[in-house]
């Protein structure tokens, strides 16, 4: 099925859409060019506000037909003043997306003229506008209720040069957070690790330097943790390497890791079978970094980035691994395993010995949905985000208000360390249940090297959350537009 968004940006003034909206603050009329369209309706906007119960609050709506315009929708902006964050602007575009999508309406003009109304700002509702169209029904039979197959939106504004600018660079954000959920979304059969380095190699076409390494290879390096995820599994394991140059020659790059498990069944420390088909989204980290580098490459970014994701399939079979298995990492690190659904620690484990080793980065961030306990601590809400760089952390915090992928800092202590201490091994690849989240950061601190390190327990945030404006659907694409705003705020030369 294909349900297609087409959104178009024009000067404020008279169009033959199908139906208009305007916006109405709290406790106020329409203003600007939107008086001019409430005005020529001949109702009286006291009196058809109260019996509407319109107050202006975002998210509220008035919906009348047969004025002149055909139909005619008045959307409640929230507070007046005009210094909303752009994240509001974004919710705005969500929540309006939403009530369109209710009248199945085929055309649109979206009159937009009122303080704060910047070409940021209406960016950012067109994001809004994208992020919440998006839906996941390729396998899906069309059904009565679809809405219709096209949907134009015209965006009525003061400055249109300047509006299509900025929505062009906003989109290639938009792009690579839709890229992200796609791939978290798509089933398991269908997205292997072959396929996954395959999506990941399209990216080819926008310039990235993009290197698969098959199993051979890995061994090759040593990569002994990451294979030994993989090993059960009838399909093999790939290490892919996406490489962006937009910064200064010989400049060291910023460095993105991300966990791609395509499916974990837990291994031979085998899940539970309720909710086990959510786990085609383990590999929802290296989703991201893959969405990211398409943000990157989609607008030229003046940074050199690497993104690195290990992608593996986590099965039961006579040669999966097994508890109780001592494996030698690439960094010469040996790990007793004493849980095999502890296994999204070992594809990390290597993946960044391996970065900070080939590519001696600024810095690395990690993303993985990594373990239960960050769900239990923090909800669907907030990332877990652990850190031996205060300054990267505060960045991060930063980039994720800017953004609306919020984090919440977790501890690192030496005294974790204690909980995954082996009596056969130099660690052991579980602490148990007492600050799980923690223990597993800590572990993946043994690989970073000194580098300065953040890593992004996405768990509870890249997918199962409740709906929210902007994401109607399961996968959220998590972590590209936070990571998009910090390469933008802090790091573009």
């Amino acid at each position: 099925m294909s349900h297609t968004l087409v959104i178009e940006v024009a000067a404020l003034g008279s169009a033959a859409a199908a139906a208009t909206v305007i916006y109405a603050a709290e406790g106020a009329a329409p203003s600007g060019a939107g008086a001019a369209i409430w005005q020529a309706t001949g109702l009286d906007w006291q009196t058809t506000a109260t019996a509407g119960a319109f107050r202006g609050r975002q998210g509220q709506v008035l919906d009348l037909l047969g004025q002149g315009r055909g139909r005619l929708l008045v959307l409640g902006s929230g507070r007046a003043g005009g210094d909303s964050p752009l994240s509001a602007w974004t919710d705005r575009g969500g929540s309006l997306l939403s009530k369109l999508v209710g009248t199945r309406v085929e055309s649109v003009d979206v009159v937009i003229d009122e303080p704060g109304a910047s070409p940021a700002a209406v960016a950012e509702l067109a994001a809004g506008l994208r992020l919440r169209h998006y839906r996941f029904d390729r396998y899906r039979s069309a059904r009565p209720d679809d809405p219709p197959a096209t949907l134009q939106v015209t965006l009525r504004v003061a400055d249109p040069d300047a509006v299509r600018a900025a929505i062009a660079d906003r989109f290639a954000s938009v792009d690579g957070t839709l890229l992200a959920r796609e791939l978290v979304h798509e089933p398991p059969n269908h997205l292997g690790p072959v396929e996954f380095a395959a999506r990941a190699a399209e990216l080819r076409q926008l310039g990235v330097d993009v290197e698969i390494l098959e199993p051979e290879a890995l061994a090759e390096l040593g990569m002994n943790a990451l294979l030994a995820v993989a090993q059960g599994s009838e399909r093999p394991a790939r290490l892919v390497v996406m490489q962006w140059r937009g910064g200064n020659p010989g400049a060291a790059p910023l460095a993105f890791v991300g966990k791609g498990v395509v499916f974990d069944t837990g291994g031979i420390s085998i899940k539970p079978a309720a909710n086990m088909e959510d786990m085609k989204g383990d590999m929802g980290g290296a989703a991201a970094v893959t969405g990211l580098m398409l943000a990157l490459a989609t607008r030229k970014a003046p940074v050199n980035a690497v993104g690195v994701i290990g992608i593996v399939e986590n099965m039961p079979s006579g040669r999966a691994m097994r508890p109780g298995d001592i494996l030698k990492a690439m960094s010469g690190t040996t790990i007793e395993v004493v849980n095999t659904d502890a296994e999204g620690r070992l594809v990390l484990a290597d993946a960044l010995w391996y970065t900070q080793d080939r590519f001696k980065p600024r810095f690395m961030i990690n993303l993985a949905t990594l373990t239960g306990a960050i769900l239990v601590a923090l909800g669907h809400e907030h990332a877990g985000l652990f850190s031996n760089s205060d300054e990267l952390a505060g960045q991060l915090l930063q980039s994720g208000l800017a953004s609306n992928e919020k984090l919440w800092r977790m501890p690192l202590s030496p005294g974790y360390d204690k909980l995954i201490e082996s009596r056969f091994a130099d660690i052991k690849n579980s602490g148990g249940r007492p600050g799980g989240s923690i223990t597993a950061a800590q572990f993946l601190q043994r690989f970073v090297n000194g580098v300065p390190w953040a890593h992004l327990d996405i768990a509870g945030t890249a997918f199962g959350g409740t709906a929210t404006e902007t994401n109607a659907t399961w996968a959220s694409g998590f972590g590209v537009a936070l990571l998009d705003r910090l390469v933008r705020d802090h790091y573009e030369q």
